[in-house]
């Protein structure tokens, strides 16, 4: 990106957001990371976060799951099968067991609930980007049972779908990849910072 995002992002990594009216006004805030944006934005609104510590705690169990987690065990599980420049069945092994050992996690956490943690809350947002992408990392959702049911319940949710059409378009190619752009997507360089 470009060295100005990184004003926002530090991590130089999307997403990140520019909140140009927080609560108790005042100057912007930027967030940045999707656990720290999901929360900033439950805590604004007062929505799809529970009240009591309990409820509250066990949400930011699973949000931290899936960022220390399931997001990045399969990003490397996708990375090493399908972008990686050499074939490596060590690693390719290694992430595949691991992501399928995490969605059983997740099918016992869904076991006799409609959500995550009961109620619809930002750990099923943190999560759903993730578990729809079970075609590429060549899950059978057939294994998991509550996974399934879960996923099909959400995807349903209109707000959901609109997000998840936002993000489609802004996810087509536009052809302005630089080799700079792709290397640094890749993880293969650091941002070139001014001082």
């Amino acid at each position: 990106f470009e060295k100005d995002f990184l004003a926002i992002s530090p991590n130089n990594r999307m997403p990140a957001i520019v909140d140009h009216d927080p609560a108790g006004g005042g100057e912007p805030v930027s967030v940045f990371e999707t656990g720290a944006i999901l929360v900033y934005l439950a805590e604004k609104t007062g929505k799809f976060m529970p009240k009591d510590l309990r409820g509250r705690t066990e949400v930011m169990e699973w949000v931290m799951w899936q960022m220390g987690g399931l997001g990045p065990m399969l990003g490397q599980n996708g990375h090493f099968k399908f972008y990686a420049p050499e074939q490596i069945p060590y690693a390719q092994e290694r992430y595949s067991t691991e992501a399928l050992r995490l969605f059983d996690v997740l099918n016992t956490q869904l076991e006799g609930r409609d959500f995550i943690c009961g109620d619809y809350s930002i750990a099923d947002m943190a999560c759903w980007p993730w578990i729809i992408t079970y075609k590429q990392q060549e899950i059978d959702l057939g294994q998991f049972p509550n996974i399934r049911r879960w996923y099909d319940a959400l995807k349903t949710r209109p707000a959901l779908r609109r997000g998840y059409e936002v993000g489609r378009e802004l996810g087509k190619p536009t052809g302005k990849w630089t080799e700079e752009s792709r290397k640094n997507l890749m993880a293969q360089r650091r941002p070139a910072r001014d001082g």
